[in-house]
């Protein structure tokens, strides 16, 4: 009954802070699809992409997350965090991620309290739920960047020849963004809108580079910066820098065949002594339990809790699967 009764409040308190957050998104759409035909751009009033239509179907923040928000940024806890959003793409805000993980440290606590029971489990996670919207965050960081790294070498090469049929650059990155899909069309475009909305050319790309840690990026943006100040011909630059690119990310690609075995073998290695010690202790307490938890486990000597071997051997397996992951990791890391 007790176990049924905290289950119950668990389930509640989870969903009341989900639906808490769900109606905070809810909102009057009106107003963003006015401010949509704005932000768009007169040139691009016609192509309705998917991004336009995302942000004009975003909905408006209640008063709830506003005040949420306010609080957080006052406190400092919102630094850095937008601009870790806005580079994994996620159209949340600091509050909302703040909820996200409160709900992730309760569920992962909960679950731990249900299947082990005890005070450490359920400890053990609230700091695993703590760093599970962080992962995934730096997850979508990682898969946004490497898909736009694939695409920016055939994005430069198509402003190139653009540059030669008497484009503009800003001309040449809005067909950039017309012709190739997301993610690199997205920032493109936000780029063309951003200048057309007053901002300079600088500012314009350093928001890029902002929301796209991308070194190929970066070299493109010093090319073409360096171009605006002492002239040349930049598509004859941005066709080399294209060729560059396609070259390096070849040569990647080739290199993670190579080495995905290692790395396949890093992670497998590394996580299956915490996934097997996780489940035998969850179906024989008592046998796992012995080598550090003796004083719970029944008809064992309680002069055995004294005894701090089993805590040297945990913490010399979590030195030993924690040093041989990063020697793996640094093993099959080929910079190119």
């Amino acid at each position: 009954m007790a176990i049924a009764i905290v289950a119950v409040l668990f389930l509640l308190t989870v969903g009341t802070l989900t639906a808490a957050v769900v109606i905070s998104r809810r909102g009057d759409t009106a107003t963003q699809e006015r401010l949509g035909q704005f932000v768009g751009g007169a040139g691009l009033a016609d192509d309705r992409t998917e991004e336009e239509s995302s942000e004009k179907s975003r909905p408006q923040e209640s008063i709830l997350t506003q005040k949420l928000e306010q609080v957080i940024e006052e406190r400092g806890l919102g630094k850095n965090i937008s601009t870790e959003l806005a580079r994994a793409d996620l159209k949340i805000t600091v509050a909302e991620y703040w909820s996200l993980i409160v709900i992730s440290m309760i569920a992962v606590a909960g679950l731990g309290w249900l299947i082990y029971g005890g005070f450490l489990f359920p400890l053990i996670g609230l700091i695993v739920g703590f760093f599970i919207p962080r992962i995934f965050v730096k997850f979508r960081q990682r898969r946004r960047l490497n898909r736009f790294n694939g695409q920016l070498g055939d994005g430069i090469t198509l402003m190139a020849n653009g540059l030669r049929a008497g484009y503009s650059l800003l001309q040449a990155m809005d067909a950039v963004g017309r012709e190739m899909p997301p993610p690199i069309s997205l920032e493109f475009r936000r780029v063309v809108r951003e200048v057309g909305l007053g901002i300079d050319n600088d500012r314009a790309f350093n928001n890029l580079l902002r929301r796209v840690p991308s070194d190929d990026l970066d070299l493109m943006v010093t090319a073409i910066n360096v171009q605006q100040e002492v002239g040349g011909n930049l598509a004859e630059i941005l066709e080399i820098i294209g060729f560059v690119i396609r070259e390096r990310i070849r040569i990647k690609g080739e290199i993670q065949v190579l080495t995905a075995q290692g790395q396949l073998s890093g992670y497998v290695i590394s996580a299956l002594p915490v996934i097997m010690g996780l489940l035998l202790y969850a179906m024989n307490k008592e046998y796992i339990g012995r080598m550090v938890f003796s004083c719970d486990v029944r008809g064992v000597d309680p002069a055995i809790c004294s005894q701090p071997c089993g805590w040297v051997m945990m913490g010399v397996m979590a030195f030993g699967i924690i040093t041989g992951f990063f020697a793996i990791q640094k093993i099959i890391d080929i910079d190119v």
